[in-house]
């Protein structure tokens, strides 16, 4: 990856000499980033790494786990050859080449790396499934299914395996073996929304689609984030003649995700459909600058450019899906059309004898292209080739341009087929914990964009430091953190660079070490971020944003060395039960006698409490020592700082969902579920389906 002089100058001075110990310290350093989804940013890290000792196997492995992540499955590949070459005993590699060969579609070869893989680890749940997962992509189901009865008989509680049956059979065509399957994951964890989605697919398969929505609006109240499920509601609707209710589930998508190309393309059609022509056009210029290579979208762009008179640009769009289908009847007789009405008979002429010619050697004009030339640029969605029935598609089936009308299933059995790929993305801590805190809060230049809810809180001492401008930055407050891009990482080691100039010159300024420890934050170097805040604070000990900021990095330092305990990126996830055991967080490790974990916790208690004491007002303090006294288990003294934070700002959304989820676990079940129900009703809509979950038993 391109980087620039500033980054390697600065990172340089980590390899002073070789030395195994900077060596260790960069490669900690970059599994910090990967540990916390900062991707591009640890492939910066282990290329150094690689630079100097390129014999060392494990910067290899962890530079292909990051650009698996990164859908750069060939280039995870080559880095697992490159570690396996180093040392052909590391069992991880062999997981991680076969993930990546499988996402390439290398099937054999994946199945090689799987069954190496099982050499070491017999009956891996992991790698048995992504080999059972292969020999349905095979379609060798008597394999597979023998694989996934295997995988049954060990873990007979867990739902995601009868799922994975149940999408075998799917595709071995036995419906009724997939709906057993499907109902049997549901009475195992009735309140995993995934099982639901894939049987409201089966439902809508057999035309009951009834049963279909019952089963979509029940997977949307477990999980109403999940865009796939509103997406196959709205399609679910539309054939249920609800076009305002499908309209309104691919609006709801939308809004969440601007670029949500199953939803723009279905809100597209529906929007032609009822005579929004404008605002069709626009959701198809979204999917075309996303998918260049969307001819369906181009083709309904071209007879909505045609119905609006813009038939120039209408023309174009003929001409380049023309180009890729030269047998495509209804381009010719389309853009015949549009070549009429800006009088080039000539040209209309020649496209209507090539549609006649293709007619005269490819056999009788078809039923689509009867009713296209019949109704021009009206065509709908309803409008196909099998008369009144409504017609849909596969997202994977984008290249028969004779469905450019049909509206586009969401298919939970293909992201079911893709499990082995997702299994070892994101966070291990944070997979399949179905009841978990909203996060802490961080002093950040960066958050997620999209949120459907924001907290906003005025607050002095953040405003006064803004408006000081001693940083080349705005800070903001949020708890949702986003990874850098290259371009980011490369400004952040700038200013690291910058900041250090500065201190040469002026070392009793706190302001340098605050900002400087902010872009160590960024770059997740955890150590020289402490380092910094604490430079600062010693400077000027009322430094409010230092403490907090000091305290969060710090917790981020022990979640990457005590929670991670295996320090394995490919540690498998235990669920946590639903039902009488519910949970929240995540227990904190038994202390031994060789670790400082007490000591971690509590000099980050100590922290927060000295940001109250110097801001009373500083809310997210209160928020942020809560959920560390939840994560301690101490849920009593949790409630308190919670209750500040509300009542400091009524409109603290996150406040109230987590101490709704502290109350439910001290068993005062109508005190959280109110205030979930205020979580949802201030923008937390997943409070919605926790108080289902709760109110269900």
């Amino acid at each position: 990856m391109k980087r620039t002089i500033v980054f390697f100058l600065f990172l340089s001075s980590m390899f002073t000499s070789f030395s195994q110990i900077n060596t260790d310290r960069v490669i900690t350093i970059g599994r910090n980033a990967l540990h916390f989804e900062d991707y591009v940013l640890a492939i910066s890290y282990f290329n150094m790494v690689i630079k100097q000792k390129p014999w060392l196997a494990q910067p290899y492995l962890y530079r292909a786990i990051a650009k698996l992540r990164l859908d750069d499955f060939g280039g995870a590949e080559e880095d697992c050859n490159l570690a396996l070459q180093q040392n052909p005993f590391m069992i991880s590699a062999y997981f991680v080449r076969g993930i990546a060969r499988h996402s390439q579609g290398k099937l054999d070869l994946a199945l090689e790396d799987y069954y190496k893989g099982l050499e070491f680890r017999p009956k891996d749940h992991q790698m048995m499934k992504n080999v059972a997962i292969a020999y349905i992509q095979k379609k060798e189901y008597d394999k597979a299914k023998e694989l996934f009865n295997e995988l049954i008989k060990s873990f007979p509680k867990d739902a995601n395996n009868y799922l994975a049956r149940g999408s075998l059979h799917i595709e071995a065509g036995d419906t009724v073996l997939a709906f057993a399957d499907f109902n049997k994951a549901i009475e195992i964890d009735p309140y995993y929304a995934p099982a639901y989605g894939s049987r409201a697919i089966l439902y809508y398969q057999i035309d009951n689609f009834q049963q279909s929505l019952t089963d979509l609006n029940e997977a949307i109240r477990l999980n109403p984030r999940d865009e796939g499920f509103y997406i196959n509601r709205g399609l679910i609707k539309y054939h249920l003649d609800d076009l305002r209710g499908a309209m309104s589930d691919y609006d709801q998508v939308v809004a969440k995700n601007n670029t949500n190309l199953i939803a723009r393309f279905n809100r597209g059609l529906l929007r032609f459909q009822v005579g929004d022509y404008n605002r069709a056009i626009e959701d198809f210029n979204v999917v075309i600058s996303f998918e260049p290579d969307n001819y369906m979208a181009f083709y309904n762009r071209a007879l909505l450019l045609s119905t609006t008179g813009s038939y120039q640009a209408a023309i174009k769009d003929f001409d380049v899906i023309l180009e890729q289908y030269p047998n495509f009847l209804p381009g010719y007789y389309s853009r015949a059309e549009a070549k009429r009405n800006i009088n080039d008979i000539a040209g209309a002429e020649k496209d209507l004898w090539v549609a006649m010619e293709l007619e005269r050697t490819h056999g009788n004009l078809p039923a689509q292209v009867a009713q296209t030339t019949q109704k021009g640029a009206n065509e709908s969605p309803e409008a196909t080739a099998d008369g009144d029935k409504k017609q849909t598609r596969e997202e994977a089936d984008k290249k028969n341009i004779n469905k450019f009308n049909n509206l586009v299933v969401f298919n939970k059995d293909d992201e079911q087929k893709s499990k082995y790929q997702s299994e070892i993305r994101g966070r291990v801590q944070d997979r399949n914990v179905s009841i978990d805190l909203e996060k802490q809060f961080i002093l950040t230049y960066y958050e997620k964009p999209g949120k459907i809810q924001e907290t906003v809180t005025y607050n002095n001492t953040l405003t006064s430091f803004n408006n000081r401008a001693v940083l080349q930055w705005r800070l903001i407050v949020t708890n949702q953190e986003t990874a850098l891009n290259e371009t980011q990482v490369q400004t952040h080691f700038t200013s690291i660079d910058n900041y250090s100039s500065k201190i040469d010159v002026n070392e009793s300024n706190a302001d340098y070490y605050f900002g400087r420890g902010i872009d160590y934050m960024l770059v997740q170097d955890f150590m020289e971020a402490i380092h910094n805040f604490d430079q600062a604070i010693a400077l000027d000990p009322s430094y409010t944003l230092a403490y907090f900021n000091r305290a969060v990095v710090r917790y981020k330092q022990y979640d990457y060395e005590f929670l991670n305990t295996s320090q394995d990126e490919l540690s498998h996830t235990i669920s946590l039960p639903i039902g009488a055991n519910r949970t929240i967080g995540t227990p904190v490790p038994a202390a031994t006698p060789r670790d400082n974990r007490q000591y971690m916790l509590d000099l980050i208690i100590r922290d927060y409490t000295t940001v109250i004491q110097l801001d009373p007002s500083f809310t997210y303090a209160y928020f942020n020592r809560a959920y560390l006294r939840c994560f301690q288990r101490d849920f009593k003294a949790a409630i308190p700082d919670f209750t500040e934070a509300i009542r400091r700002n009524p409109n603290f959304a996150e406040a109230y969902f987590n101490r709704g989820l502290t109350r439910l676990s001290l068993g005062e079940a109508e005190t959280g579920i109110a205030d979930l129900s205020k979580a949802g009703e201030l923008g937390l809509i997943n409070a919605y389906s926790i108080i289902r979950r709760m109110t269900s038993n």
